[in-house]
């Protein structure tokens, strides 16, 4: 008999060795009063036994059982002699119930412990409750896994119980199923993170840094669309990277990135609700919604990290600089192991959604956040973030301003239109020794009322109507003069 080991669980295996053995009585069964023979023939020969392969006898009672019940099967005689299952199997009675709800509020405590953690406190905890006795561990462990109590990778602190954020992802994780996923369309969704590199870089004030790697996946092709090193991880360096991206492969329709403070930075998210970009932030303390990213760093430190280990006086420049030629020579152009293509090349013959990219200073525009200001009529400036930027005359007459920044780049601050969201003017700081030299610029008219003031020519006409009117009434004025009396030159005896 051919060796059958290894092929099924070892129910199948059992299965395929008995038919075997009654099989050919099957196929030709023998002549009336000639079976009790053949059976006899077939107990006499060795087989070889399908868990341990070593040389064994069958007796004749057995095959013959086996070959009745192959006979009278006529839908399936090979899964009719199958090794039936036990009826207890999967209960573990040697676990007592008391045991297991110990064991299970433990689990709910501690479900990053280790199964030999769990049955040496089940073990003292028993003990301690008079629970009666504890399995082994093997029994324990089989237990577990039988009923889903699986070990949990840690998602929050060790100490105390967690964030709210903490408890809410493992209680997903607890009733939602994981799925993996992938975009329809090149350029339907990108991918960012930022990457805590393992080697450290020599910067220009002689100091030992450890740089952070950004880099944006397309999540269809796996195209690595820009990656580059910096010294922090902060927005700025997000969006110089992001910006490059952009122009390197266009816009796609969605993001996904996680909750790190560049991420969902008001520049940030500004800028992808103009550049008409859907943000999708990763839920908290669960890394897995960003697989594709976590694979992409571990091909990083496993050969781009790794072939720059020999360098000793390694600098940013130089780093970015291999980054760059490993991303596009070898990254981008290797097959990958899920797609079965090259990124670059799936990149450029899948179907794409993406979109253009703006220009630079398009960018730079769209990637900053907006506040409101209250202009100062006394000099005519607002205060943005300390600095005080001088606002053109003509727009002397808005109280409220709305303006745009990014908050690295005091630089360059934007007055907005708030009704058309279009630039006004760019806002410059406030030059107190330039504005001391006494000269200033003749101040334009707003609009067509705006004129050169005249003195007032008498009365205001709604007073002189006021007037009138309560002169017609006939009534004497409703007050009693004194200082206001009129003057005369008569003298008071002739009055008399």
């Amino acid at each position: 008999m051919a060796d059958d080991q290894g092929n099924g669980g070892s129910h199948v295996r059992w299965a395929r060795l008995r038919f075997a053995l009654v099989g050919a009585l099957l196929a030709a069964p023998p002549a009336r009063g000639e079976l009790k023979a053949a059976l006899q023939a077939l107990s006499q020969k060795q087989w070889r036994h399908p868990i341990t392969n070593n040389l064994v006898t069958y007796g004749f009672s057995t095959i013959e059982r086996w070959f009745y019940q192959a006979r009278n099967e006529r839908k399936d005689p090979v899964g009719v002699l199958r090794r039936r299952i036990r009826k207890d199997a999967g209960r573990m009675p040697s676990m007592e119930e008391r045991v297991i709800q110990a064991l299970a509020t433990q689990y709910r405590q501690h479900r990053t412990w280790s199964y030999k953690l769990h049955y040496d406190n089940l073990r003292v905890l028993a003990e301690k409750l008079g629970l009666g006795p504890v399995p082994s561990y093997a029994t324990v462990w089989r237990y577990m896994k039988a009923h889903g109590l699986l070990k949990r990778k840690r998602l929050g602190p060790r100490n105390g119980p967690g964030s709210p954020g903490v408890v809410r992802a493992e209680e997903r994780l607890e009733e939602r199923e994981v799925r993996s996923f992938e975009a329809e369309y090149v350029g339907g969704l990108f991918h960012s993170d930022f990457h805590s590199g393992s080697l450290r870089v020599l910067t220009l004030t002689a100091e030992w840094k450890t740089p952070v790697l950004l880099a944006v996946l397309d999540d269809r092709s796996r195209l690595c669309c820009h990656a580059q090193w910096y010294l922090d991880e902060n927005g700025e360096n997000y969006v110089h990277g992001l910006c490059q991206a952009f122009q390197k492969r266009g816009l796609p329709r969605a993001f996904m990135e996680d909750n790190g403070g560049p991420m969902i930075a008001a520049e940030t998210q500004e800028g992808f609700g103009r550049l008409s970009i859907v943000p999708e932030q990763t839920l908290p303390y669960s890394p897995y919604q960003n697989a594709k990213q976590e694979n992409f760093w571990a091909q990083v430190e496993g050969r781009l990290v790794a072939m720059c280990e020999g360098v000793t006086d390694l600098s940013l420049a130089l780093l970015n600089e291999a980054t760059q030629a490993w991303v596009e020579r070898e990254y981008n152009r290797t097959v990958h192991s899920e797609t079965h293509e090259e990124p670059l090349r799936r990149f450029l013959d899948d179907k794409n959604v993406l979109r253009p990219a703006p220009s630079s200073d398009e960018l730079r525009v769209a990637f900053t956040m907006e506040i409101g200001r209250t202009q100062r009529r006394s000099d005519g400036t607002v205060t943005v973030d300390g600095v005080r930027f001088e606002v053109p005359s003509r727009y002397r007459h808005l109280e409220r301003l709305r303006l745009r920044y990014a908050r690295w780049d005091l630089s360059y601050v934007l007055l907005m239109d708030p009704r058309t969201d279009s630039i006004l003017c760019r806002l410059y700081p406030l030059d107190k020794a330039r504005n001391a030299d006494g000269r200033r610029r003749i101040v334009a008219p707003i609009g067509p009322m705006s004129a050169t003031p005249v003195p007032a020519a008498g009365m205001a006409p709604l007073l002189e109507k006021l007037m009138a009117e309560h002169a017609e009434t006939g009534l004497p004025p409703a007050y009693l003069p004194k200082d206001d009396l009129p003057s005369t030159d008569d003298d008071p005896e002739d009055a008399r």
